[in-house]
């Protein structure tokens, strides 16, 4: 049983390790190398899990080769954009000038409801508004649409807006983010000032609190079970 856990931990931590590595991305924008990666990595990583008879290499092994591999194509996708090509794929155009091509729609297998659903997902209701739209390489779509249709900005009226800040997150359900003080130019006292001046003398009794580049504070203090039960 020790033996079993101990091999999950350490197959876990490779493959942590060997996504982190390989970029962040989400699920849905991963390329079509990244996929596969993903769902050999996985396939092969349960195998020793499973089975204990497996030697822990037969799973390390492939999980570092498929890495190593992926590292090579990105590479190589960066100086020849031929390879990129081949292997990542060409956007698409799906509607040009308010027209959709239904060849390309044709080759991607993509529906006219399909083409809908994303259409209403990005709040467009009119394809003659869509200037373009572009089917990516990882499934999404961009959509630009004609000046005249885009939405109106207070740049458009000329009307004088106040920039806002960008929050940085200070208390993280009762930890001091240190580093984030640090970048803010703030400290320690500073926070405890802050939250004593709200109620809260404990930082540890903080579930949220950020600060914008304006200095605007956001404060949310703990709740106690109690009261969340009550709400």
């Amino acid at each position: 049983m020790i033996s079993i856990a101990l091999r999950t931990v350490i197959i876990y931590v490779v493959i942590i390790a060997a996504y982190r590595f390989m970029g962040k991305r989400e699920l849905g924008e991963l390329e079509p190398s990244e996929l596969v990666v993903a769902v050999l990595i996985s396939d092969m990583a349960s195998q020793p899990m499973q089975d204990v008879g497996t030697p822990l290499l037969y799973g390390l092994l492939p999980t570092v080769t498929l890495l190593a591999l992926e590292v090579l194509i990105s590479a190589a996708s960066l100086k020849s954009p031929r390879f990129s090509a081949a292997v990542f794929g060409k956007p698409s155009i799906i509607i040009e000038k308010g027209e959709i091509n239904q060849t390309e729609m044709k080759k991607n297998r993509l529906t006219p409801d399909e083409l809908s659903i994303v259409l209403r997902k990005k709040s467009v209701t009119d394809i003659a508004s869509v200037r373009r739209a572009v089917l990516e390489t990882d499934g999404t779509m961009s959509i630009l649409p004609y000046r005249g249709d885009a939405p109106v900005t207070p740049k458009d009226l000329s009307v004088p807006v106040e920039e806002a800040g960008c929050p940085v997150i200070v208390v993280n359900d009762g930890h001091t983010m240190s580093e984030n003080l640090r970048l803010l130019g703030l400290d320690e006292i500073w926070l405890k000032r802050q939250a004593k001046a709200r109620g809260v003398s404990d930082i540890k009794n903080v579930y949220y609190m950020s600060v914008d580049d304006a200095g605007k504070i956001y404060f949310a203090p703990k709740v106690s079970p109690e009261k969340a039960a009550d709400g």
